[in-house]
């Protein structure tokens, strides 16, 4: 892999809180977080800078990164074993060549990114912990 594990682990922690965060319920409350039980911070709101600063990762990737990220999603779920890593590869360049989509948005697109990366990382012998 060209990428390096801590790059992918801040990738993984970030996606997890984004994963949790769900729309606004009660944008004006008013109320204090302690009497909310802090709440609010599993609230996704405009000045929140969690997926922009996924969104700033993957473009400070080199396209071998890019290409490894892409590789370890599609490991991650299923769509080629560990030993062919080499296809998968393969496949994320050709994706990446073709796509109307750019990388950070076919990657935040994914509900489950950060699992899907986890599993691809455990399928190659390698974790965040």
């Amino acid at each position: 892999m060209d990428i390096a594990l801590d790059k992918v682990c801040e990738l993984i922690l970030r996606a997890r809180a984004v994963d949790v965060k769900e729309g606004m319920t009660d944008p004006a409350s008013g109320s204090n977080p302690i009497d909310d039980g802090s709440t609010d911070v599993l609230t996704d709101a405009p000045d929140d800078m969690t997926e922009s600063e996924i969104r700033e990762m993957i473009a400070g990737l080199n396209e071998d990164e890019r290409h490894d990220l892409i590789a370890l999603v599609y490991i991650g779920r299923g769509d080629f074993e560990p030993e062919e890593w080499g296809g998968a590869v393969r496949l994320a360049r050709e994706r990446e060549d073709s796509a109307s989509l750019s990388t950070a948005d076919w990657l935040l697109g994914i509900p489950n990114l950060a699992d899907l990366l986890d599993e691809g990382l455990a399928a190659m012998g390698r974790s965040c912990a």
